[in-house]
């Protein structure tokens, strides 16, 4: 390709564990709340193709593990026969345009209320303390949180499991593995931080036992798929739904050493400029650490551009770099990469409707006579 220079760091291979990579952009996992009654829908298989290029890593938009798993009007689920068979036609259109394609599996915990839970009972988290109510993702809807129950020691094997068999149910969809998310202060954030976590029995307290259920959740997946095909979403240093930690450094090293001993393929962080999910911010702090300290592929999130995604791959800072409103709004964004070609804007105002085209699959390509690499 006369237009590719041969040093452009986001576009050169990557091996990742046994997929072969042709490029490092990646897609990071996008709610977009159209997937109507929990069930991903015809539309979406449209909208991963659009954004799928061969040798292109993807990662699905949150999952959720379980009937208690939900916060969000229609985001997909993965533990009902119904949703697996609904995701199987999406994943195999990615194959087949030569994709790699991870299912980001999710508990909400606290974040939710009792509208969106089975019989209207509490949300589940690790702690009793409520949520202060929101304003929600588009800026004007405020967000109305139920206080959540404490999980008692003796059901948190329970949702241990409920991962477990979310794992075994994207294998079975097709997927090529499963990113477990534990960032943004949902359920496993919400124990991993000690803004949150209030607990006396052994999840609590000491940094040890507060990661005590993450680590039990990869433990179950690594057993259930192969540590080849498992990933995690970690954002030590974000605050998002008043989920902060006194120490994000010595969290997030402790977390990725711990992984270590699983052998897992990827761990994708959340950068500490990332304070909220809009915007990201002067920051003295770095995942430079974690990425030393980490065996696997690094993959880092959170307010990327060309220029500094390609920095960051450059210095060693990430493997790979995971984009997400760019990517939304550039379908084709690889190519676009390419070529230093200008990008769509994004239109914040239709992320989260749940028109099935508008502002999801209508983003124009550069081209249509240009290929997508």
């Amino acid at each position: 390709m006369a237009n590719q220079s041969p040093t452009l760091p986001l576009l050169t291979p990557y091996k990742m564990g046994k997929f072969d990579l042709s490029h490092r952009v990646v897609l990071a996992p996008l709610t977009r709340r159209r997937s109507y009654g929990y069930v991903p829908q015809p539309h979406a298989n449209l909208y991963y193709s659009q954004r799928t290029s061969k040798g292109g890593l993807l990662i699905a938009e949150a999952a959720g593990v379980s009937d208690t798993a939900q916060g969000y009007p229609d985001t997909p689920g993965i533990w009902r026969n119904e949703q697996v068979e609904a995701w199987k036609p999406i994943v195999n259109t990615v194959h087949d345009k030569g994709g790699i394609f991870f299912c980001q599996i999710w508990h909400g915990g606290r974040v939710s209320n009792t509208g969106f839970q089975p019989d209207g009972q509490a949300p589940i988290s690790s702690t009793d303390k409520s949520l202060t109510p929101q304003k929600g993702s588009n800026g004007i809807d405020v967000m109305q949180f139920t206080p959540p129950r404490r999980l008692r020691t003796d059901e948190i094997p329970q949702i241990v499991n409920d991962f477990r068999l979310a794992a075994r149910n994207a294998m079975e969809a097709g997927f090529d593995g499963v990113e477990i998310h534990g960032a943004h202060g949902y359920l496993i954030d919400q124990f991993l931080k000690d803004q949150v976590n209030d607990r006396t029995d052994q999840y609590g307290g000491s940094l040890e036992n507060r990661c005590r259920f993450a680590l039990d959740i990869v433990e179950a997946v690594v057993n259930e798929i192969g540590a080849d095909k498992v990933g995690i979403r970690l954002s030590p240093f974000a605050d998002y739904m008043e989920s902060g930690d006194s120490n994000p450094k010595e969290l997030g090293l402790y977390l990725v050493n711990s992984l270590n001993k699983y052998g897992i393929l990827y761990c994708h962080m959340v950068e500490p400029r990332m304070k909220t999910l809009e915007e990201k911010s002067e920051c003295p702090h770095s995942l430079v650490p974690m990425r030393k300290a980490f065996n696997g592929t690094f993959i880092v999130a959170g307010g990327f551009d060309r220029n500094d995604g390609n920095n960051a791959v450059a210095e060693g800072h990430a493997d790979l770099i995971a984009f997400g409103r760019l990517f939304l709004a550039n379908p084709d964004l690889p190519k676009r990469f390419e070529l230093n070609a200008p990008l769509n804007k994004y239109n914040r105002d239709t992320f989260y409707i749940s028109d099935p085209v508008l502002g999801y699959a209508d983003y124009p390509f550069l081209d249509k006579n240009i290929s997508v690499v």
